[in-house]
């Protein structure tokens, strides 16, 4: 156990605040999540969800309150333990964060560049997780002749491809047409089972009454409701 955090809890938030002047984002929010737990975080729009996905890999550092990952303090960590912190978590951003002038491969060879590894070691695992994803074939073509699906695909490729602990996703079906978003939807599913923990941030209500998941509702910041 670190700091209060059982062996089966990789993140845990006590009284967690984030504020913005004197608009407060999180209010005291308090949660554990289990190792290999498929979390959806839902709410209406300015719940708080975006913060809370944030917050866990310091893209924003909380007002007050502890947030343990994995056993490191996020209040305690220094900048250049960022990186190692970051390295547990494999994000699916809400609007993608493609880099334009980059080729599919490139977008999602560049996680384990900058993890150190040589070319002959990212070109088969780029490719793996590229078929995994089923876009192997537009790993030559740049992000803006995709469709939103399919940037979506290489987004959830590069959350996958560092093979990391935590994989968070902020609306990862938010602007994809109902058949696009089941086919995401069963790519995170294939993330946590090949052992990650998920947890989406979502207000598709459809998508989280079809599908099993422990939910997490915020209101205002706060903490409405979990089951």
């Amino acid at each position: 156990m670190v700091n209060g955090q059982g062996k089966n809890t990789i993140i845990r938030m006590f009284n967690v605040s984030k504020r913005y002047g004197k608009m407060e984002a999180l209010s005291n929010l308090s949660l554990e999540v289990r190792k290999n737990e498929f979390i959806f975080v839902t709410g209406p729009s300015g719940a708080g969800k975006s913060t809370m996905i944030k917050l866990l890999y310091m893209g924003e550092t909380a007002s007050s309150g502890s947030i343990l990952v994995d056993g490191m303090n996020l209040a305690r960590i220094s900048r250049k333990q960022i990186p190692m912190l970051r390295r547990k978590f494999g994000v699916v951003f809400q609007d993608f964060k493609l880099i334009s002038t980059k080729t599919v491969f490139q977008n999602v060879a560049l996680v384990l560049e900058v993890a150190g590894l040589k070319p002959k070691e990212i070109y088969p695992l780029v490719m793996d997780v590229l078929e995994c994803v089923g876009i192997e074939d537009r790993s030559e073509e740049f992000p803006p002749v995709l469709s939103g699906g399919e940037k979506q695909r290489v987004a959830i490729a590069r959350a996958m491809v560092g093979t990391p602990k935590i994989v968070l996703a902020d609306e990862p079906t938010g602007s994809l047409d109902p058949d696009s978003a089941a086919q995401i939807f069963q790519l995170l599913r294939s993330v946590h089972e090949r052992g990650a923990t998920v947890i989406i941030a979502t207000h598709d209500q459809q998508m989280i009454n079809n599908h099993d998941g422990r939910v997490v509702r915020l209101v205002k910041g706060r903490m409405d409701c979990e089951n």
